[in-house]
């Protein structure tokens, strides 16, 4: 199935948030995937950075489902997401070394319609096969500092370019950098590539290609001495996978990874840690 997944996307990425208190709010981005379980039975998984349910300290988070009306307008509709129980355990399903979460969600029957089929989760063989490389223009959706596109609570559409090279296999570079600001509420969201007419630099005589996938999420910015430098850090979508194998089997296998591949050195998580609420 051929998708805009620019559209396709904006229609699936949600505001996750949580009322600290104070009129203040812990706020995140996630995304809808349509991932079936084993199976076969429809089912709907909401993704984003793992650090984003596990710095919301209470056990409902709030997801940002909008409603279309008749007249053409939009209502932001949040919902109640239950992501502790009452002993305060994770409902959520996160991976073993890396900054993912995943939840199976009830959602709205048009949210449901609106995930993304889990195809378009990019792997390594994706990147080789469209040869992805520094330079080439990503975008990304989230909510930074909190806002959103307008009152209906539609993301913000955002472009980088790839900003690290080289950028696969996954296993040896578990991220890659994107040149793009990353604010607090960035934290979550897809990074993506959608381009229909896609070809490689230096050869003019290449038919161009229809590219769709979804890269991985954003997780963090890069900070030196605490200025921005205005980069923004992505886990491949690979991970992605796994978790999602992981929310039907915590035993599902995940890739083994260097010792050496951890955290990005100057790199902050970019969730809104304590966001102004809106007015």
């Amino acid at each position: 199935m051929v998708i805009d997944l620019s559209q396709e996307l904006i229609q699936a990425t949600v505001q996750l948030e949580q009322p600290l208190g104070d009129g203040k709010r812990r706020v995140g981005a996630g995304f809808l995937i349509s991932a079936p379980t084993p199976d076969g039975k429809p089912r709907t998984v909401l993704i984003t950075a793992n650090h984003v349910f596990d710095t919301m300290p209470g056990q409902i988070a709030h997801i940002g489902y909008r409603v279309a009306n008749p007249d053409g307008s939009w209502t932001y509709a949040p919902m109640n997401l239950r992501i502790r129980d009452a002993a305060g355990h994770e409902l959520w399903t996160h991976h073993p070394s890396r900054d993912v979460a995943a939840i199976t969600v009830s959602a709205p029957a048009a949210f449901a319609k609106a995930a993304i089929p889990v195809d378009y989760l990019a792997s390594d063989d994706t990147f080789g096969k469209y040869q992805i490389r520094a330079g080439d223009e990503m975008m990304a959706l989230g909510f930074p500092r909190g806002l959103s596109a307008n009152q209906a609570g539609f993301p913000i559409l955002r472009a980088g370019r790839v900003a690290s090279f080289p950028i696969a296999p996954a296993k040896i570079f578990p991220t890659f950098l994107l040149d793009f600001a990353a604010f607090p509420g960035n934290s979550g969201g897809p990074v993506f590539m959608s381009d229909p007419s896609h070809r490689r630099a230096g050869s003019p005589d290449e038919a161009p290609q229809d590219v769709e996938f979804i890269a991985g999420l954003l997780t963090q910015q890069v900070e030196l001495d605490n200025e921005r430098l205005g980069i923004g850090v992505v886990i491949h979508a690979s991970f992605i996978r796994e978790t999602i194998a992981r929310v039907s089997d915590p035993a599902a296998p995940v890739t083994e990874m260097a010792a050496s591949q951890g955290a990005m050195s100057g790199a902050r998580t970019a969730s809104a840690e304590e966001a102004a609420a809106p007015e």
